[in-house]
């Protein structure tokens, strides 16, 4: 089998394409390293089994010559991150929606199964419950940046659904909830790899806003194995999944996980949305999935705590 990863030396696609490769997969990446690092793949350089092509997917005549080589696409790359997205809106909107539009077309003009990597963003607000597939999204106002990625992200959901109904594409979309693990950077405001580099040189831990709100993490290796597993499920295609851990976690005990791990002498300070992003910033006080759809499809369950994945990050970052 031939993949496309694009975004492949991203932080989730690099994991991907170890899996894939270990499966014995031929692996085309394409990514131009504005979030991706070379240092992810570096790893890879001797397999011949895995190609990496240094180029936006905005490039059409590249893209098109990927697609056609390979037999199925993972679309991974996006303008990601709280930061980037509040620096950085105009990029935001048009790597997700052109990007995205740009893999649909081609991958029917070829006739190759895409499965795109969507996010938890498109929720928006709703906090009533556990996050089901179906559920109505609740969007914050068009003038609060802030929900640019999680609209252009719901632009890729229903371009690539009506692919599907209308073209006959054969597409999956896959909702993922704080992917962690070795080889996330800090830089754009993920917070596992935040509050370890910052515990490990005894550094503030900064928690924006009073740290009550809480998430859900799911370690990168759990969420790459669902991901294969729903790219080749036959009953996945034309619907879309939701892949994370039910299990949530205030951040602000988070942070105390993270500096005891450690053994940090961090102090742990609150700073104010206003103060990090800008005034008028919105945040979620809770986001976790329901993920009983894809373990009924894929018997998928998360198999690393919390605690390993701070573990895991923490190793990481201490070599």
């Amino acid at each position: 089998m031939k993949t496309l990863i694009t975004g492949g030396a991203g932080f989730i696609g690099s994991h991907l394409a170890d899996e894939l490769l270990f499966r014995n997969h031929e692996v085309f990446a394409i990514d131009n390293l504005s979030t991706g690092r070379l240092e992810n793949t570096k790893h890879l350089r001797e397999n011949k089994r895995f190609h990496l092509t240094i180029d936006t997917i905005l490039n059409e005549t590249v893209m098109e010559e990927l697609i056609q080589e390979c037999d199925e696409i993972y679309h991974l790359a996006a303008a990601v991150g709280v930061k980037l997205i509040m620096n950085n809106p105009v990029e935001t909107i048009e790597t997700n929606v052109k990007g995205t539009e740009i893999v649909l077309r081609l991958a029917n003009k070829y006739r190759k199964m895409v499965l795109i990597v969507s996010t938890s963003e498109v929720y928006g607000k709703h906090v009533e419950h556990t996050l089901q597939e179906d559920d109505n999204r609740v969007m914050g106002s068009v003038k609060k940046r802030r929900w640019a990625y999680a609209c252009s992200k719901t632009i890729d959901e229903f371009l690539a659904l009506a692919y599907y109904e209308e073209k006959k594409l054969p597409t999956i979309i896959v909702r993922l909830f704080n992917t962690v693990g070795p080889r996330q950077s800090g830089q754009y405001g993920m917070v596992i790899p935040n509050f370890v580099q910052k515990a490990l040189l005894n550094k503030p831990i900064a928690i924006h806003g009073d740290g009550k709100q809480s998430r859900s993490f799911i370690h990168v290796k759990d969420a790459v194995r669902g991901l294969i597993d729903i790219m080749t499920h036959p009953d996945a295609i034309g619907d879309i999944f939701n892949i994370g851990n039910g299990k949530e976690i205030a951040i602000e005990d988070l942070a105390l996980m993270v500096k005891r791990m450690t053994k940090s002498k961090s102090e742990i300070i609150c700073l104010p949305y206003e103060e990090v992003y800008g005034p008028g910033f919105e945040d979620m006080q809770r986001r976790c999935p329901n993920t009983s759809k894809v373990k009924n499809l894929i018997g998928f369950e998360p198999t690393v705590d919390i605690d390993g994945i701070i573990e895991s990050v923490i190793e990481y970052y201490k070599k």
